[in-house]
This record gives structure tokens, sequence and C-alpha cells, in this order.
């Protein structure tokens, strides 16, 4: 367990320890084009060893009891996780890495839902097996994940606000983090012809990732 909390502080301090933070203009001056690669590297390294460590660690003590109601949960919950991850890059967003300058003009697709679909994704994904595992590590593993991209979706918010002045605020002015609070708003509406193919896509994808879960984690879902 000791080491998957120093992976886990490892990963989580490596996004908002630089990425948002003074430190990362600093390592842009200083490196230039090898900052992005460099990050990069260290993320995905600290990533996989999250994953190893995770995955080391023998089944412990359950905090709260998996049952049948909390697996449907996951089951549920898990396609809409799916249509927000395939269509955050299925349209240009601002607030995607290098597409900074695709703000303006009229949110379309899942950036009428939120403008974080990827962290909403993420977010869904590491919350649902959370509650369906139970266990310590898993609350370590998936929380970190999950709580990075809730805590992420703020700090992009106020990059972007710094980076882009006006146009962001537009775009911001027309959209929202939380899914569908613009629509409730009445700030932006659901445009179903936008929103079939992420649909249909994440659907597929969630089927398929549901028929391999078992060669994926070795836990079989259904």
């Amino acid at each position: 367990m000791v080491e998957l909390l120093l992976a886990a502080v490892l990963f989580v301090g490596t996004h908002l320890g630089i990425s948002s933070t003074r430190l990362r203009p600093l390592l842009v001056r200083k490196l230039g084009r090898g900052y992005l690669p460099l990050y990069s590297l260290i993320a995905i390294a600290a990533f996989l060893w999250q994953i190893f460590a995770y995955n080391d660690i023998r089944p412990g003590p359950l905090l709260w009891g998996p049952n049948e109601a909390l697996r449907w949960v996951s089951l549920v919950l898990m396609p809409v996780a799916f249509v927000f991850l395939i269509g955050s890059f299925l349209v240009r967003n601002p607030t995607m890495v290098g597409l900074e300058n695709s703000v303006g003009g009229e949110p379309r697709g899942l950036l009428r839902v939120t403008r974080h679909p990827l962290q909403w994704s993420i977010l869904l994904w590491a919350a649902t097996h959370t509650v369906a595992n139970g266990d310590a590590a898993s609350l370590v593993f998936f929380g970190s994940l999950g709580a990075l991209s809730l805590i992420g979706a703020a700090a992009i918010d106020r990059k972007r606000a710094a980076q882009l002045g006006d146009a962001w605020q537009a775009f911001a002015s027309a959209t929202s983090n939380v899914p569908f609070a613009a629509i409730v708003a009445g700030r932006n509406r659901l445009a179903w012809p936008e929103l079939w193919l992420p649909i249909l896509a994440g659907v597929i994808a969630y089927a398929l990732a549901l028929w391999g879960h078992r060669w994926l984690s070795g836990v079989p879902l259904l």
C-alpha cells in the first residue's frame, strides 16, 4: 500500500504541482519544445507505476461491502463515461492540450453538455470503480484519478481564462463544467443531431470493454 500511495502522490503531484502552477511557464521557457515530451514521459511513468503498484497489492479488508446494487451503479454509469470519452475527441475543444486556439464560435456536440467531457469521463470511471470495489487500494488508485480530474477541470478553466481572455469568457458563458448545467440555465441547448455519433460510438466502445473486461482486469462483469 505504501508503494501505491507514493505512486499516487507522484502522479497527482506531477499534474497539480507542475502543469497547474507557476512552475510550468518557467519550465517551458527553459526547455522550449522539450517541455511537453518530458512532462508527458514523467506523467506516463508515474501512471504506469501506479497501475503496477495497484495490481501487486493482495486483496485486503473491505471498507464497504460490494453488492449487486453497487455493481449496477457501475454498469449504468460506465456507458455515459464512454460517451463522454469518445465525444471529447469528436469536437475541437479549447480545454484540450494544443487546441487552445479553437475557442470561438458556437460550442457543438458534447461541449453543449460539458466543456470537460474527458475529465468527466475519467471521473465517472474512477467513481464507479471505487464504489464497485470497496477496498482501500481501489479507493487510493481510482480516487486519486477521480480527484485529479475534478480539480484538473477547474485548473484548466483558470489557465484558459488567463490565456484566452474575452474569447474564453464567451466560450465559458455558453458552456458549463458540470454536465447539463448550461442547458438547464438556458445558456445552451441539446442538439441531438450532433450527439448521435458520440452516443453510438460510446455505446459500442462500452460493449467491447464489457466483453473484454475479463482479459483487461481479470474480473468478469457479466
